[in-house]
C-alpha cells in the first residue's frame, strides 16, 4: 500500500535565473561557519548589496543572526523537511531581488541524516542548487594537516564544487604561512581569533538573536571583522560564477487553496520565549487568506482581537517560565479558548505552554500533565506518520520533521488521541481542533497543513476579549528596538571604536592597594568564601553592628533579595531611576506602581505622591539617571508603619558631601543599598551590601544563595571600606565634581538643558536623534528613553576627565541639533 504524503508537487520549470551564490561549509561543526557566514552577509550588505541568508538544516537560531545581518528573513534549506525538489525553488523564493545569496552549511560538509549516505547534508544542498562551496577551517590547532583535510573534502565527491578556503581562528603569521603552503585551493581570507565576538551557547545551541541585547552590535562587528580579513571581491567572484538555475520559484499562493469570505485572524506566538519559526509558515497562512497577527506571551495580556486560530511554535519557554507563568490573564484566556475548540497548533515550546506545569510553574492547563528539564537531549530527525484524523493530518499521512528538547513529560497524556507515530512511539495529542507535540515541521514541505489550519480558522468563532483589566504598569518608551527596556543597561551601548560616556564606572586606574587585594582574593579562592570580615569592615565604616550588614554580589543581588523577601501587596518604584529594582519586582511576580518625578520639578522627590497603601518603596539617591540628590528629610517622609523604604545609594560615593546619606540611620523599615563597583572601577567584581536593622537583614540573608559573594569580591569590599580607602574615595569624588562642573558648563554654553546632578553623570536634553548622531561620530552616551518617564530627547552622560570630555564636545559641535521632545516642554 502507498503511504500518503502531505507534500504537493511543484509546477514545471521556468526560464533560467541568475543568482550569485556561495555555500559556506566546514570539515566539522565548531569551525566557525556561523561567524564567517553572518560576517559575510553583514559585510556584503555594508557594501550596499542586497543579501539573502540561508541555512542548511532545520536550525532556527542561525537564521535569526542572518536576518540581523541582511535585513531580510533568514531561510532554511532542508531536503529532509521539505523534499529535494523544493530546495532550489525555496532558495530562489528567499533570494528574490537579492544581489547575492550566502548559504551557511550544517555540521561537516558531508554530514547528513544518519544512515542515508549524506542526505540533507551541506554537500547535498550544494549539489541540488549547483552552488560553489567555500570551506571554513579552524586552524588554531593545525598546520600542514589543514592541506590534507581540505584536499580530502574537495576530492571526496566530484559533484561538490569546493572552490576556496577561509582560514579561521588564525594565530601566528608563521603558522598561517605553513598552512597556506599546504593548500591546493585559493585562500580567500585569514580571520584571526577573536573570542569577544563569538556567539554564546545555550543547551540547544546558540542563544537566539532576539534574546541578546547586544546582537545587532555583535553582527556589525562580525561584518567589520570579515571585511578586514576576507577578500570580499574574491568571494563575490566565486558566487557570480555559479550557474543559472532553471527551477521555478516557490510561490505560496500556488501551494494552498484560499479560504472564502473574510480573512480569519491567526494569532502567532512570538517574543523571546517563542523564537523558532520558519518564514514560509506565515507566508502560506497569508496565501490561504489568513491575517497573521503576532503576540508575545511574555507581555500581552490577551490574544489579538478577533483571533480564530492559534499557532504556538518553538523556542525556549523553560528559560522564561516564571515570566510566562506570571502572565496569568493570557494563560487563562488561552486555556478557555483552546478548551472551547479554538483551532490550535502547538510545537515543542507550544506543547509545554499548554501543559499543567513546566518545572513546577503553572502553565495553561489544557493538557493534563507537566514537563521538567532533563539531563538528556532528545534529538532526532524522523519520518512521522499521522496517528489519526485531526486538525492538521489524516491517518497514515507521512511527514518529515525534527525533534530536539531537554524537557520530558512527567506523566503520559492520558485520554488524548496521539498526534504522531515516530519510530514506533506514539507522541503528542490531537483532536479536530488541537494538534500539539514535540515534533517540529516545515510547512513549505507539507503545505496542506497550513491550508487545513486556515480553513478551520475560517469556520471558528472569534475569541471573546477578556474583561477590561487595571491599567498596566507604564513601560519605558523607545525610539529604536530594545528587547526589554527595564533590562537595558549602559554597557550594551559601548563597543570597539566608541568613546565611552555611557557607563558610570570611574575612569581612572584602580589604586595599587585594591589591585593587591584582588590578587590576594584570587589566591585564596581555593577555599569557600567567608563574608564575615567584610561585614565587620563595612559595619565599622558606617558605625553599625555586623548583623546590620548583608554583603551581596553587587546591588543587583540586593534588589532581587528584597523583591522576593515578602509577598508585597503594593510595591512602588519612584522613577525615573535605575530600572533593575523594577525588573526584579516583576521577575518576582509583583505588579509595580510607578510614581514619577517630573522634569518641571527638576526631578525632585515629592514624598506625598507615593500612595499611602504602598508597603515597599524604592528610591535612588542620588538618582540614576538624573543625578538628583534628594534631601534625607524628604526620603524619611516616606516611612510608614509596615512599610519598607529602600534607598539605592549606589552613586553616593561620588558625592563630595554625603550629608544626605541614610547609611547610618538605624530606624526600622529603612534599607540602604550600596555598590562598590562604580566608584572603584570593579564592575566585573560584583560587590555591594545592604544596611538595615538586624531583623530585616536576617530575613534577606535567609533568601541569599550560599556563597553568592566571591572571595575576590570580599577582599575588595574589605579594602574599599578600610581607612586607607577613605582618603582616595574623597579625592575621587572631588575630581568627579570638578569634571562634572566643567561638563555642565560646556553643555549649558551650547544651549542644552542639563539636570542638576551631584554625582558621576549628568542627564541632558540633547534632542531626539543626537545620541544616534554622536554614536556615528564615535561617541557613546546612554540612551534615557528606557527609563520610565523619559524619552529619546534625553541622554545620560558619564563624567570624564577634561581631555576625554573635549572629544565629546567636539563630536557634539559636529552633529546636527536634535529635535526637542514633548516631555518637560
Amino acid at each position: 500500500m502507498t503511504v500518503p504524503d502531505l507534500t504537493r508537487s511543484q509546477p514545471g520549470s521556468s526560464g533560467p535565473t541568475t543568482l550569485p551564490r556561495v555555500v559556506v561549509a566546514a570539515p566539522s561543526t565548531g569551525q566557525g561557519k556561523t561567524t564567517i557566514s553572518t560576517g559575510l552577509m553583514a559585510a556584503f550588505r555594508s557594501r550596499g548589496l542586497e543579501v539573502s541568508g540561508h541555512k542548511v538544516g532545520p536550525d532556527y537560531i542561525d537564521p535569526g543572526y542572518h536576518a540581523l545581518a541582511t535585513g531580510r528573513p533568514g531561510r532554511n534549506l532542508d531536503p529532509h523537511l521539505v523534499g529535494e525538489e523544493r530546495i532550489t525553488p525555496l532558495l530562489l523564493h528567499g533570494a528574490r531581488g537579492a544581489d547575492v545569496a550566502v548559504v551557511e552549511g550544517v555540521m561537516g560538509l558531508h554530514d547528513g541524516r544518519i544512515g542515508t549516505d549524506g542526505f540533507a547534508s551541506t554537500a547535498h544542498v550544494a549539489k541540488l542548487t549547483r552552488t560553489p562551496v567555500v570551506l571554513v577551517v579552524d586552524i588554531a590547532r593545525m598546520s600542514r594537516s589543514v592541506g590534507a583535510v581540505v584536499a580530502g573534502m574537495a576530492a571526496y565527491d566530484a559533484e561538490v564544487d569546493v572552490v576556496g578556503v577561509i582560514l579561521n581562528r588564525a594565530g601566528s603569521p608563521r603558522n598561517v604561512a605553513e598552512v597556506e603552503r599546504s593548500l591546493r585551493l585559493p585562500v580567500l581570507g585569514v580571520v584571526p581569533r577573536d573570542d569577544s565576538i563569538s556567539s554564546p551557547s545555550r543547551h540547544l545551541g546558540l542563544v537566539p538573536a532576539g534574546e541578546r541585547h547586544e546582537s545587532v552590535e555583535v553582527v556589525a562587528r562580525l561584518g567589520e571583522q570579515v571585511a578586514r580579513h576576507v577578500d570580499l571581491d574574491a568571494v563575490l567572484e566565486v558566487a557570480r560564477r555559479a550557474p543559472d538555475l532553471t527551477d521555478a520559484v516557490w510561490d505560496p499562493f500556488r501551494e494552498v487553496r484560499r479560504v472564502e469570505g473574510e480573512s480569519p485572524v491567526v494569532a502567532v506566538a512570538g517574543g523571546r520565549a517563542f523564537t523558532f519559526a520558519y518564514a514560509e509558515t506565515e507566508e502560506l497562512l497569508r496565501a490561504a487568506g489568513c491575517t497573521v497577527v503576532p503576540f508575545d506571551p511574555l507581555r500581552d495580556r490577551s490574544l489579538p482581537e478577533g483571533t480564530r486560530a492559534l499557532l504556538l511554535g518553538g523556542g525556549f519557554p523553560e528559560v522564561h517560565v516564571q515570566q510566562l507563568a506570571r502572565n496569568r490573564a493570557l494563560l487563562d484566556q488561552v486555556r478557555d479558548a483552546v478548551r472551547g475548540a479554538l483551532p490550535t497548533v502547538a510545537e515543542c515550546a507550544g506543547l509545554l505552554y499548554l501543559l499543567d506545569d513546566l518545572d513546577g510553574s503553572t502553565m495553561a492547563g489544557v493538557i493534563g500533565t507537566g514537563a521538567a528539564m532533563s539531563k538528556r537531549l532528545t534529538l532526532r530527525y524522523p519520518a512521522a506518520v499521522a496517528a489519526g484524523d485531526n486538525l492538521l493530518t489524516r491517518a497514515g499521512e507521512r511527514v518529515h520533521g525534527h525533534e530536539f528538547h531537554r524537557t520530558t513529560l512527567t506523566a503520559p497524556t492520558r485520554g488524548w488521541a496521539p498526534a504522531w507515530e515516530v519510530d514506533g512511539e506514539l507522541i503528542g495529542v490531537a483532536t479536530p481542533t488541537l494538534h500539539a507535540s514535540y515534533l517540529h515541521t516545515h510547512w513549505a514541505g507539507h503545505p496542506v497543513m497550513a491550508e487545513r489550519l486556515a480553513h478551520a480558522a475560517s469556520r471558528a468563532t472569534p475569541v471573546v476579549a477578556p474583561a477590561p483589566q487595571a491599567a498596566a504598569v507604564p513601560r519605558p518608551r523607545s525610539d529604536d528596538a530594545v528587547v526589554d527596556p527595564l533590562l537595558h543597561h549602559g554597557d550594551v551601548e559601548t563597543g570597539r571604536g566608541l568613546l565611552d560616556f555611557a557607563v558610570n564606572v570611574h575612569p581612572e586606574p584602580r589604586p595599587s592597594w585594591l589591585e593587591a587585594a584582588l590578587r590576594d582574593g584570587l589566591e585564596h579562592s581555593t577555599k569557600y568564601p567567608d563574608v564575615t570580615p567584610a561585614r565587620e569592615a563595612i559595619a565599622d565604616l558606617h558605625h553599625r553592628r555586623a548583623d546590620e550588614v548583608l554583603v551581596t554580589a553587587g546591588a543587583a543581588e540586593a534588589f532581587e533579595l528584597i523583591a522576593r523577601w515578602k509577598q508585597w501587596r503594593h510595591p512602588v518604584v519612584v522613577h525615573p531611576q535605575f530600572t533593575e529594582p523594577h525588573a526584579a519586582l516583576e521577575r518576582a511576580g509583583h505588579q509595580v506602581t510607578v510614581v514619577s518625578c517630573r522634569p518641571e520639578d527638576a526631578f525632585r522627590l515629592d514624598a506625598s505622591a507615593v500612595p499611602e497603601t504602598a508597603d515597599l518603596v524604592f528610591v535612588g539617591n542620588p538618582t540614576n539617571p538624573t543625578g538628583v540628590l534628594h534631601p534625607a528629610e524628604e526620603i524619611l517622609k516616606l516611612r510608614r508603619p509596615k512599610r519598607v523604604v529602600v534607598v539605592d545609594e549606589a552613586f553616593m560615593d561620588a558625592v563630595t558631601d554625603q550629608g544626605q546619606s541614610l547609611s547610618t540611620d538605624r530606624r526600622r523599615g529603612l534599607l540602604v543599598v550600596r555598590s562598590l563597583t562604580k566608584h572603584w572601577s570593579i564592575p566585573g567584581i560584583r560587590a555591594g551590601y545592604v544596611l538595615g536593622n538586624e531583623r530585616a537583614i536576617a530575613g534577606l540573608a535567609a533568601r541569599q544563595v550560599p556563597w553568592s559573594v566571591s572571595t575576590p569580591a570580599i577582599a575588595a569590599a574589605i579594602a574599599c571600606t578600610a581607612g586607607e580607602a577613605a582618603a582616595e574615595a574623597a579625592r575621587r569624588a572631588e575630581r568627579v565634581e570638578q569634571w562634572r562642573t566643567g561638563l555642565v558648563a560646556a553643555l549649558k554654553h551650547r544651549g542644552y538643558e542639563v539636570v542638576d546632578s551631584r554625582t558621576s553623570f549628568v542627564l541632558a536634553r540633547l534632542g531626539c536623534g543626537t545620541r544616534e548622531a554622536l554614536r556615528a561620530h564615535g561617541v557613546a552616551v546612554r540612551r534615557a528613553d528606557t527609563f520610565p518617564g523619559l524619552d529619546g530627547a534625553w541622554a545620560r552622560i558619564a563624567v570624564r576627565p577634561p581631555d576625554t570630555m573635549a572629544e565629546l564636545l567636539r563630536a557634539l559641535d559636529d552633529v546636527p541639533v536634535g529635535q526637542p521632545s514633548a516631555i518637560g516642554a
